[in-house]
Order: C-alpha cells, then structure tokens, then sequence
C-alpha cells in the first residue's frame, strides 16, 4: 500500500484529494494535517465525506509513515513550509499549489501534466501539478506545439466555476454575487501564462509566449473549466482531427470528439475532452475539464499513479452525471 499524507486539508482540493484517495485500492491516507482544524472530524469540514470515513485533521507531521506527501496548501505556503520544516529527503512530494511550477535555479520540482512529462514523472522525486486554467489550455495546445505549429497568435476565452476561488468566500466567490453573473478578471495577465508558455517553448522552442491571449472569465456554476481557443491553422479539419487523436493516442484521460462537447460531460471526472474545428483559416479548439479533478486533485492523484508505478487510470476512472 501507498501510505499518504496531506498538508493543509480544509480545501476544496483536499476535499477532493480526500474522496479520491479513499477509494484508491491501493492507498492509505495516513493523516490529513490542518492546524486550524486539529481534531475536528474531516466529515466536519467535508460533509460529503460522511459515512466514508471517522478521521480527524491533526496538526501532528507523522512522515516516518508515509511514503508520500500532498500539499494542498495556498500558493507560497508550500515553500514556506518546506523552508521552515525538516521534510526527510526521501519523502516524495506532490505540490498543488503554484511555488514550484515554474522553471528556475535550484527548483528539483517536475512539472506534473501527465501529457507532457509521463515518463519523467514516474522516476521524479517531487511533482509540481499544474494549473487547472493552464491544464485545460496546454492541452488544447500540446498537439500544435509538438508539431511546430503555433506560428500566430492564439485567442483564449475560458471560463471557470467558483471553485476556482478557493473555499475562502470573498466579494466575487459569494453566491448572490456569482449567481446569474459572469465577469472577466486578470485580462491578459492570469498567472498560468507563465506555466502555459513555458511548456509551449519547451515543445517548440521558437514560440513567442507573447502570442497568447487569454481572457479568465467567472463562471456563475460550481466546477468545471470550459475553454474555447483559436488560432490560424492550415491544414484541413482531418489534419486536425489526425494530428489531435495521434498525439492522445496513449493518454488515458483525454477523450477527442467529433462533437462539440458540453462542460457536464467533464464534471466530477477526471477527464480532458477536446473538439476540433476548422473555420477558413482558422482551427478553433474546445477543452472541457473538471477544475478541481482534471485541474487538480484527480491530476494529483495520476501523478501519484505514475510515480509508484501503479496503472495510470487506478482509482480515477470517476463518472459524469448524466444530469
């Protein structure tokens, strides 16, 4: 059995963690660490956990029994922790939030999109899983980038539930804010560009980062990313449809369609659907993934997979509601 244990456990993505790694046949979720909740049921905070399981957060750090670490802590904690606490060595680390993301001097952290990085992942010692904007985007875009073909500017428009937000509420994650209303935030500027772009050089190292654009939009619904990209293409729509299937051939979690998809058939699983589309000179891409699956948790947990060399699908193979 894997042994597991979680920092920072009030979450929506360690709500999540928690639910997916119970069920895992081969995991044992040792503690969930929350100084704020210490001894508090995890059903106190997660309600749906309830019947699942009896465990209670705790603020102790028992690493000489487990095998590896979650951090489902807000970005820059995970550093701060890590700086500030004796972490054995041979501890492997799965980091969900954005500290190690991004290529830089003395950073050990591989970068965790299964799509891109498979291989390297399964012999890494600590994973950096990326964002769930920058999931859902890369790999509408991964298929072009190996091919050499991202040559013009590419135009983004995706928008996310409030989940997105994190659990902490604020002025624009509140329910009589949200609700019946959509809004655009960080034009231009959202944070997963960095990650996006890098990813983008590392497959075709002459792409020009500043070709991006990408408007965040607030969805007024709970989960999921709904992404729409386009970009000059000139190929045919079976040169499209080739390209995209060829390169998620072997990737387990990405489905390509011939019909455009609707956000509910990602939501609550850990899947990336993807449809293609050729107008004139221009390809239009759809990425539907569940933000805090796909984006998140679930892509945690298939780096987990990956990394103890369990099948890649084991304890993931989660389904969308029918409604």
């Amino acid at each position: 059995m894997i042994k597991v244990g979680i920092i920072g456990g009030a979450g929506y993505t360690a709500g999540e963690l928690i639910r997916i790694l119970l069920q895992h046949p081969e995991v044992e979720l040792v503690f969930v660490n929350s100084s704020s909740n210490a001894g508090n049921l995890l059903t106190d905070v997660h309600e749906g956990l309830l019947g699942d399981t009896d465990m209670r957060f705790t603020d102790a750090l028992p690493y000489a029994r487990i095998d590896v670490l979650f951090f489902c802590t807000a970005h820059g904690d995970t550093r701060k922790f890590l700086e500030a606490n004796d972490v054995p060595e041979s501890l492997k680390i799965i980091d969900l939030s954005t500290d190690f993301r991004h290529r830089e001097d003395g950073n050990r952290f591989v970068y965790g999109l299964p799509e891109l990085n498979r291989e390297v992942i399964r012999t890494a010692q600590y994973i950096a899983n990326p964002g769930c904007f920058a999931t859902a985007i890369q790999l509408a875009l991964l298929p072009l980038a190996a091919a050499g073909l991202l040559r013009s500017e590419i135009h983004i428009n995706a928008i996310t539930g409030s989940t997105g937000a994190g659990v902490k509420p604020g002025a624009t994650s509140h329910f009589s804010w949200r609700n019946n209303n959509i809004s655009v935030y960080k034009a231009f500027e959202h944070q997963h560009l960095d990650e996006i772009g890098q990813t983008l050089t590392l497959l075709q190292p002459d792409f020009n980062a500043a070709l991006l654009n990408f408007i965040p939009v607030r969805g007024n619904f709970t989960r999921g990313i709904f992404a729409s990209v386009y970009l000059d293409f000139d190929g045919t729509q079976d040169d499209a449809n080739t390209l995209f299937r060829r390169y998620y051939a072997e990737r387990p979690f990405v489905t390509v369609t011939d019909a455009p998809p609707d956000l509910k058939q990602a939501v609550n699983t850990n899947k990336c659907i993807l449809h293609v589309e050729k107008h004139r000179n221009k390809l239009l891409i759809i990425s539907c993934i569940d933000n805090l699956l796909k984006g998140a948790s679930g892509q945690a947990v298939h780096n987990l997979n990956l990394l103890f060399g369990r099948p890649e699908t084991e304890g993931l193979m989660l389904k969308a509601s029918a409604f």
